[in-house]
């Protein structure tokens, strides 16, 4: 099992490593720096760092975990990378299927890939889909995520690095936000988290806010308006969060 702390999830699944940056958000990438800091330590699955690399030993770990959690699938990677062949990911969602007392979250900034594969999936209601939001201009992949079969779909606007006004939360059953994290973290304004707040309170989407991020996140922490947002979509496969968290 790979626990993580990773505020809004239980544990990591990593059948992938490694990636290639898409736009903006991905220019201080947390997953870069960890891959490179295991390939030094001589971790097998990270031999070529943070270039990409499928695990065929890692297919059906999920299986293995008996009780019922929260797992992010690909935390190192992106599912609906270029070079990861469909077959490969069809066999993730079998597998997802299968441990069908999980829950699964997926995040992706390749929207238009994942609208392309979309109808050669087969969405179990386990599987909580998302895209990765940083700015305005890259709101587009709420469109493409709409447009999936996913029965949970969420926003993570994480790194938040803009204002993003007018936002359309239809068929959207979550958000997340939160600061850049790091040494070179970029900064996040406070109005622009209050008006994400503010939108998923008027469509009643419920928000969690993951932290203000920052060179220690730990100090900096996630209170935000004076009080932490820990909510989470309903149901969650049949089981209480209580007993996931």
């Amino acid at each position: 099992m790979a626990k993580t702390s990773i505020e809004w999830t239980h544990s990591t699944w990593n059948p992938v490593t490694g990636c290639t940056k898409i736009s903006p958000g991905c220019q201080h990438c947390y997953a870069e720096r960890i891959s490179i800091r295991l390939q030094a330590m001589g971790h097998t699955n990270y031999k070529a760092g943070f270039k990409l690399a499928i695990h065929e030993n890692m297919i059906e770990t999920p299986l293995f975990w008996k009780r019922p959690q929260m797992i992010f699938v690909n935390s190192m990677s992106d599912l609906f990378h270029e070079l990861i062949p469909l077959e490969f990911i069809q066999r993730i969602f079998d597998t997802m299927r299968r441990a069908y007392w999980h829950n699964f979250q997926i995040l992706t900034k390749r929207s238009q890939r994942l609208l392309e594969l979309n109808s050669a999936l087969d969405w179990p209601d386990n599987v909580w889909l998302g895209v990765s939001v940083e700015n305005s201009d890259y709101t587009f992949r709420i469109d493409h995520l709409r447009n999936t079969g996913a029965f949970i779909k969420f926003i993570s606007f994480e790194p938040l690095l803009g204002l993003i006004s007018d936002l359309n939360l239809n068929g959207i059953q979550w958000v997340i936000v939160g600061g850049e994290s790091g040494p070179k973290a970029r900064p996040m304004r406070e109005e622009w988290v209050i008006k994400i707040q503010e939108q998923c309170h008027l469509s009643a989407v419920p928000f969690f806010f993951k932290q203000w991020g920052g060179v220690n996140k730990k100090r900096a922490g996630r209170i935000l308006k004076g009080r932490t947002w820990d909510e989470f979509p309903k149901p969650v496969n049949q089981i209480a969060q209580s007993e996931i968290f």
